[in-house]
């Protein structure tokens, strides 16, 4: 594995530190996915991002990206697996996750997402979002 050292003290970033990172970012994603919470969906996007969902509307910041999740059927579940993530910086992370929708009448949808993440004194923020079918 790849591995870069921090001269601020940041520990070593390996493909498992990026897959960690989007793991644990898609995991708060899925979470407000569950609850059909748009607004906190929203929140982890940043101000300029790009968002293509499965609809063929592209979307621009965390108003679009709400939009586009409030319009969710409630009761519908997620369930995101990190396929793999690297390093693009010091703070950028890129990756491919598969996501398994379940509707409500047990329909399963599933996609492929490729993501772009920068992480800032906030914390991490998801810059570029592109899901696919994978059916």
């Amino acid at each position: 594995m790849e591995t870069r050292g921090s001269a601020r003290g940041r520990p070593a970033m390996t493909r498992a530190d990026a897959a960690g990172v989007l793991s644990e970012l898609l995991g708060r994603w899925q979470r407000a996915f569950d609850r059909h919470r748009a607004s906190e969906i929203a929140s982890l996007f940043s101000q300029d991002a790009l968002f293509q969902g499965v609809s063929p509307r592209l979307g621009h910041g965390p108003e679009d990206v709400f939009a586009y999740y409030d319009a969710v059927t409630p009761g519908a579940t997620a369930h995101a697996e990190v396929l793999s993530a690297a390093w693009l910086g010091q703070a950028i992370v890129h990756g491919f996750a598969d996501v398994t929708f379940t509707m409500p009448g047990g329909a399963i949808r599933l996609i492929r997402l490729s993501v772009v993440a920068g992480g800032g004194e906030g914390g991490w923020l998801i810059h570029h979002y592109h899901a696919a079918t994978r059916e």
